[in-house]
């Protein structure tokens, strides 16, 4: 029997309509940031991703960079001080994170990120990365973050942004902290539900199961709320954009 392969092609075409229709009816279709013109797409990698190209990155139109710094009171990333130092090179707006633990003295966790990280004019804010409990309470961890947060705003003029989500930071911190910028997680929605005490966020991890040139396996990825002359102004003033 002669088989007309555009029938099928066809047959095939009206089917992914259909199947696209439908899962959209069940909720069923990838959720996520819908895609808008002019939005600032951003990366945050640690050691996980190994050797990146970042001449590479950045011509995939990745403009801004989290890097994992330190973790506690005495872990280095062992990738820090080459990401920190390529991403610059190849034009990518970095920041460096510090990753919590509650059951370490705050202030000497401080004090390792700020022998670690060499901040320079335009590099976006420090962070802190708040998702364990380590077994601690909620006050005494809401004590410690607050700790971290005056002790690296002091030391570098800087107002820390808090990296977090929703479904930890509100039962396990619960401490308001909206004044400073919220780096909030949420994967498979179309918005992040924000943590008890912020109005909005500034950067949302929206995925990580990313993929970008020039690293090797999956990526998390970031959006800024706001254009990149806020971005621009955010990092060297850290104004959180009000008007978007």
């Amino acid at each position: 029997m002669k088989i007309r392969f555009d029938s099928i092609r066809r047959a095939l075409r009206g089917a992914a309509v259909l199947l696209a229709v439908t899962s959209a009816a069940c909720g069923d279709l990838p959720t996520g940031p819908a895609p808008e013109d002019d939005r600032v797409r951003g990366i945050d990698v640690s050691r996980w991703q190994g050797t990146i190209d970042w001449n590479a990155v950045a011509g995939d139109d990745v403009e801004v960079v989290f890097i994992k710094a330190t973790e506690g009171g005495d872990f280095t990333d062992p990738r820090f001080a080459a990401n920190w130092a390529a991403a610059r090179q190849a034009g990518v707006l970095r920041g460096a994170y510090h990753f919590y633990r509650p059951q370490t003295s705050a202030t000497k966790q401080a004090e390792h990120f700020l022998r670690t990280v060499p901040l320079a004019p335009g590099d976006l804010p420090p962070v802190l990365d708040v998702e364990v409990t380590d077994g601690a309470s909620p006050d005494s961890i809401a004590r410690g973050v607050r700790t971290w947060l005056e002790a690296v705003e002091r030391a570098t003029g800087r107002r820390p942004i808090i990296y977090t989500r929703a479904s930890f930071w509100t039962p396990s911190v619960g401490a308001a902290s909206s004044e400073y910028p919220l780096w909030v997680a949420h994967y498979g929605v179309a918005e992040p539900n924000l943590p008890a005490g912020w109005p909005d966020w500034t950067f949302w991890q929206h995925t990580d199961e990313g993929r970008v040139t020039g690293i090797a396996g999956n990526v998390d990825q970031n959006w800024f709320n706001g254009t990149r002359d806020q971005l621009r102004t955010f990092a060297a003033t850290g104004a959180i954009p009000v008007d978007r």
